[in-house]
């Protein structure tokens, strides 16, 4: 059972078009990435790896590679602090599995699937931005800016991220983002240990930290933090200056300052802006959607590079046991649509609790973790849904 050899192109070197490339370069297919920069780079600071996106890697065998560059997690905690309640409260012993997160800087989650990608030679081209395809019954073909068109394939996967222009399904921009930067793990603090902590001012101010394993700048031991903002006040706080923006953030949170200090310039920090999004796994049995091509979404529950990877594991599998294309799509659509749908749904649930402009949110927020977080079943659903496994299919 499986498709017999196929010529696959794959578009975007992030986590699922790698993963992609490694699964379907494994079971004999002829590959090839295809990648809009210069040369394949990581964007972007720190991310959780859930047990979810743990279980890809591990059949990739690069799981115990990525433990060596990152750190666990054990726990998510945060406080609203004009009330000094809990407003975040999960630890990942609660889970089944009783599997820690793994927190980890992009690049290095980077470095260990490019690495086993330039490992079995599959061939990267660069400075190829797609711009829409062409598809025949029997082939379809990328086109490129400036006029470009790559050769013909059987199947195109569409890795390349939110702003993919094959991606389907309306696009809501979301109403806030967040400043990130990446900075040495300091030898005395007060912060939370092996934990994504966080500090909140009801919804409109958020503040974290969250360990991330080696400091791909400094080959130390790092952190990662961020501070959420509205998009639109991004130059007005940049124009403000680091001495403000460490001041603002120690205000709200001044066991912070030892990270905060390692700051020296605005040039450091990085503004990220979201989108909400659910498309179509494939708008033809030829072309294919992996990440946030697919499926985009704010970064509460932490699940975008997971999400990709499971994506990617999924469509293998589909690719590996289908008798046809359309086979694959049907094969695929089965593992991923509820999970991707049920998590798009919490993710427009839970997102006004942390990040809004509203009293009532955040209020109603701090009362249900404070007061019910550590109830048993409450425990159980936060937890398993953290972890990426609510209502997953994990691909085998």
């Amino acid at each position: 059972m499986g498709l017999v050899e196929q010529n696959i192109a794959i578009i975007g070197c992030g986590p699922g078009g790698l993963a992609s490339s490694l699964f379907l370069a494994q079971q004999g297919h002829n590959v090839t990435l295809f990648e809009r920069f210069s040369e394949p780079k990581p964007l972007g600071s720190g991310l959780l790896i859930q047990p979810s996106g743990q279980h890809i890697l591990q059949l990739l065998g690069l799981l115990e590679n990525i433990k060596q560059r990152s750190r666990p997690v054990d726990q998510l905690h945060g406080v609203s602090v004009h009330k000094n309640r809990r407003a975040l409260d999960m630890k990942y012993e609660h889970a089944r599995h009783a599997v820690s997160a793994l927190g980890i800087h992009r690049a290095s989650l980077f470095t260990v699937l490019m690495d086993a990608v330039l490992a079995m030679k599959i061939p990267i081209e660069v400075d190829r931005e797609l711009l829409g395809v062409k598809e025949t019954e029997t082939s379809i073909q990328p086109v490129f800016a400036g006029g470009l068109e790559g050769e013909k394939f059987d199947v195109l996967v569409d890795a390349s991220g939110a702003r993919s222009p094959l991606a389907t399904g309306r696009i809501r921009k979301l109403s806030y983002g967040a400043f990130w930067a990446t900075v040495d793990m300091p030898g005395n603090h007060k912060v939370m240990p092996n934990a994504l902590d966080q500090r909140y001012w009801h919804a409109s101010k958020m503040a974290g930290i969250m360990p991330v394993g080696i400091n791909p700048t400094t080959g130390h031991q790092g952190a990662a933090i961020f501070w959420s903002e509205k998009p639109e006040n991004t130059a007005s706080v940049i124009d403000a200056g680091i001495e403000q923006f460490r001041d603002q953030y120690c205000r709200l949170w001044p066991e912070a300052e030892p990270f905060i200090a390692q700051i020296k310039s605005m040039d450091e920090l990085t503004m990220a802006v979201y989108s909400h999004r659910t498309g179509r796994s494939q708008t033809s049995t030829r072309l294919y959607h992996v990440g946030d091509s697919w499926h985009c979404t704010s970064p509460q529950l932490g699940q975008g590079a997971n999400m990709a990877l499971i994506d990617a594991g999924a469509l293998a599998q589909a690719v590996e046991r289908a008798v046809s294309l359309e086979d694959v799509s049907k094969r695929y659509r089965r593992l991923r649509s509820f999970h991707i749908e049920l998590y798009q749904l919490l993710s427009i649930m839970f997102t006004p609790l942390y990040q809004s402009n509203g009293r009532f949110l955040p209020l109603f927020r701090d009362l249900a973790i404070h007061y019910f977080a550590r109830l048993p079943l409450v425990r159980s659903f936060i937890t398993h849904t953290v972890s990426g496994v609510l209502g997953l299919k994990r691909p085998k």
